[in-house]
């Protein structure tokens, strides 16, 4: 095998472990955005259902 040759697939290489390591970092950012995102909706759905309660004490005091 050449030289010329070793050093083009040697920079293949490198080029494929960056993008690799870059799609890690990607994906992690992901996943800790996924997570804050699950909290928030967490969040929202334990606040509407703290509102459908108070809407359902009102109903019921109305009847």
């Amino acid at each position: 095998m050449s030289t010329e040759l070793f050093n083009r697939l040697e920079q293949k290489v490198a080029s494929a472990v960056e993008a690799l390591e870059l799609l890690k970092m990607e994906a992690e950012e992901l996943r800790e955005e996924n997570s804050r995102l699950k909290q928030e909706r967490e969040e929202w759905e334990r606040r509407l259902t703290a509102l459908l309660g108070k809407f359902e004490e009102v109903e019921t005091s109305n009847d």
